[in-house]
């Protein structure tokens, strides 16, 4: 299975997600031989539950396993602080990242911690996300953190 044919699990997942009414991140975590372990999706305004993220859903999906290093996490937006926090803590060896256009994210401090960090800046990720926050920049705000009267 190829980094596209990854993407394109995680992508299907943020369509998925776009539909429902949410934030269209999809992910999906696969093993070395490229089996998938688990698909998911940002399903924060779906479920009410700010903890929903796109990979963190698909990484509960995927079930304990003894070992991260050789997993391949897979994901439509660059991950955000607490999901980039997931990658290290379990030691997830490689992300592969549709897009960090509309956010950047924090790969630079994943690859700091030895995270095997590909980009692939796909035009469908870059499109459906930058739609997304032109018709709902409220919920996209309070996604990441932004809200009105929001004191950090």
């Amino acid at each position: 299975m190829t980094e596209q044919d990854m993407l394109d699990v995680a992508l299907k997942e943020a369509r998925r997600g776009y539909e429902e009414g949410g934030v269209p991140v999809g992910a999906a975590l696969f093993d070395e031989d490229g089996s998938l372990l688990g698909k998911g999706r940002n399903r924060r305004v779906q479920d009410n539950d700010p903890s929903v993220h796109g990979e963190t859903d698909a990484f509960r999906k995927a079930g304990r396993q003894t070992n991260y290093r050789n997993k391949t996490l897979v994901t439509t937006l660059a991950p955000c602080w607490y999901c980039s926090g997931l990658i290290r803590q379990f030691n997830i060896g490689t992300v592969v990242v549709g897009e960090s256009r509309n956010f950047s994210g924090h790969l630079e401090w994943l690859r700091e911690a030895g995270v095997n960090v590909i980009e692939l800046n796909d035009e469908r990720c870059i499109e459906l996300m930058a739609d997304f926050i032109e018709r709902r920049p409220d919920i996209w705000n309070e996604d990441i953190g932004e809200c009105p009267g929001h004191n950090s």
